[in-house]
């Protein structure tokens, strides 16, 4: 009996969540994305709007999530020693967290850039998909300790 929470008693709070992925690459695949060199192009900045898109869709993508007025989406894409580090932070003025937007834009951002090096690195994977921070609302700040 799967069922949408009523949050319409709860106040309006300014809330921020954080979330992480990351992109197992090739070391050559790094390379090509650092010079440009992708067959299908800029793969860090399509990764960047489709992360960002996704946020906005999320109550499409999860059933029972609540629709929120998104203040902000950003994310950041850091190229590193074996992969990419995703990084989404979604922010919200609402009765409720906004956790899976930052998720999904990181979860969609880390597929994206899985989709623009797949011609090139068949082994890329996608991994780490977690929440880092969350704050606002009656249970305030929570971090990620790992």
């Amino acid at each position: 009996s799967a069922r949408m929470v009523d949050v319409g008693d709860k106040p309006v709070t300014q809330r921020r969540a954080v979330a992480a992925a990351r992109v197992k690459l090739a070391p050559e695949t790094l390379k090509l994305i650092a010079q440009d060199g992708l067959p299908k192009g800029d793969a860090l900045a399509v990764a960047r709007l489709a992360g960002i898109m996704a946020a906005k869709k999320t109550p499409e993508l999860i059933p029972l999530c609540h629709p929120l007025p998104l203040n902000g989406v950003s994310l950041e894409l850091t190229p590193q020693e074996g992969g990419v580090l995703i990084q989404a932070t979604a922010s919200t003025n609402a009765n409720t967290g906004v956790e899976m937007e930052a998720m999904t834009a990181a979860a969609v951002a880390a597929l994206a850039l899985y989709d623009m090096v797949k011609g090139v690195d068949r082994g890329a994977e996608v991994s780490g998909v977690r929440l880092l921070l969350k704050e606002g609302g009656k249970s305030g700040l929570w971090r990620r300790e790992d």
